[in-house]
């Protein structure tokens, strides 16, 4: 449980996309090519298009690369291996509507807005499907700057490009480490689980009223 800061101090809002704005799962494309064997999905994604293998993408690794170093441990699993990357608008399953419903209270409310994620460069394109990546005052995209949370270095770089102060910002993300790293730095991270709880703690540091904006 975070100690919470003094309201008068946090004032700039720093979202995570995946996992926290977008619904992003490797398995909403995989149940599709698994049909009925959950078992043999689970599997594949434990062993290998791991979550350790695509952070690797989201660190500016090309998926061909990713995909040629898997074929060569895998072949026989070459196609599935190929539709990670082949069929990734797939792995979206949509925005997560009680988040997106946060993001526009504050956005509402005139407060500074950013956006820290892991995620793939070649991909990335995809999220603009989304109407509220135009909040945002900047975005800092791993892939692009070939650096990965919970490295401080992407966190001192989105300070740096946006004119930040670590004491100011509230930072949120689904990773438990993420989000620590985002404290260590002082920030005042948290670890998102839904968005009900995030309510709450915005709420507690006075940068969400009590009660949700009407629809």
């Amino acid at each position: 449980m975070h100690a919470l800061s003094p309201r008068s101090t946090r004032t700039t809002v720093v979202f995570d996309l995946g996992g926290v704005l977008i619904d992003w799962n490797p398995r909403h494309l995989y149940r599709k090519l698994f049909v009925g064997d959950d078992a043999g999905m689970e599997r594949f994604l434990s062993e290998v298009c791991t979550n350790e293998w695509n952070l690797q993408q989201d660190a500016g690794r090309t998926f061909a690369e990713g995909a040629a170093l898997l074929k060569a441990e895998h072949p026989e699993q070459a196609d599935l291996i190929d539709a990670f990357h082949k069929r990734w608008p797939e792995t979206i399953g949509g925005a997560i509507d009680g988040t997106v419903a946060i993001l526009r209270e504050l956005k509402e409310a005139n407060t500074p807005l950013y956006a820290l994620t892991n995620w793939s460069h070649e991909t990335f394109v995809h999220a603009s499907q989304f109407a509220f990546m135009s909040w945002f005052g900047g975005v800092v995209v791993s892939g692009e700057e070939k650096l990965i949370k919970p490295d401080p270095a992407i966190y001192h770089l989105l300070m740096d490009r946006y004119g930040l102060v670590a004491e100011t910002m509230v930072y949120i993300d689904d990773n438990t480490r993420n989000a620590q790293a985002a404290t260590d730095l002082g920030m005042h991270g948290i670890h998102f689980t839904s968005p009900d709880a995030l309510r709450r703690e915005l709420t507690a540091l006075g940068l969400l009223h009590d009660m949700p904006a009407e629809a």
